[in-house]
């Protein structure tokens, strides 16, 4: 796949990492101005009551002009400690959590001052757990806008089934509460690493895309 240019990413969607692994070339935007409500600060995990969208707290210093780049985490709330909480609730059963509990946790005890700071520990984590030994990523030094990319910056929404520009066919994978809440697709990337563990890459490979022009 031709070059992709997309958000930055708090526990990136499994479509967010589809696009990753499968491009040839991946850059990230940071100096766009930040819009709210998306996963650049939040994802969606599934839990026995349905999914649940955890969010980090994050300040605008700049008010509605602030980059992504300049982005502050509020911790003055206990974000972190709520969210680890969260994941090992519904991943505690899944066949891998165990396995990958120990390159997630310290990130998770760890004081972040920067949402991009964030998002790229834990991005690096990801790409670990994976085994991806192509994909790697860059970021903008400016805001683009002609580029020889893939514009999927503003592709990506917590809104369920929300794709501009995009469409995906998502296997099925077996999920931890499937027998209750039937399969969800385009969960966050950690409910795929959970479950598929050592697979989670190869499934990836595996997910059609489609840009539609």
């Amino acid at each position: 796949m031709e070059p992709v240019l997309l958000s930055v990413a708090y526990l990136p969607p499994i479509s967010w990492m589809a696009f990753a692994v499968q491009s040839s070339s991946l850059e990230i935007e940071i100096h766009e101005t930040y819009p709210k409500q998306t996963f650049r600060n939040r994802c969606n995990i599934a839990t026995s009551s349905g999914i649940l969208s955890l969010t980090v707290p994050v300040k605008r210093v700049n008010g509605n002009h602030t980059k992504t780049c300049d982005i502050q985490i509020d911790n003055s709330k206990n974000w972190q400690l709520m969210h680890w909480r969260s994941i090992i609730t519904a991943y505690n059963k899944s066949p891998y959590f165990l396995f990958y509990r120990d390159l997630l946790e310290p990130l998770f005890l760890k004081k972040y001052d920067f949402l991009v700071d964030l998002n790229t520990e834990l991005l690096n984590v990801l790409i670990k757990a994976l085994k991806s030994n192509t994909l790697e990523f860059s970021f903008t030094a400016e805001y683009h806008t002609n580029s020889n990319f893939h514009d999927l910056r503003n592709s990506f929404h917590p809104k369920i089934n929300f794709k501009q520009g995009i469409s995906f066919n998502f296997p099925r994978y077996m999920q931890t509460f499937e027998e209750n809440q039937g399969f969800i697709p385009d969960l966050s990337i950690i409910d795929l690493i959970f479950n598929l563990g050592p697979d989670a890459l190869s499934y990836l490979l595996k997910v059609e895309l489609l840009i539609r022009e």
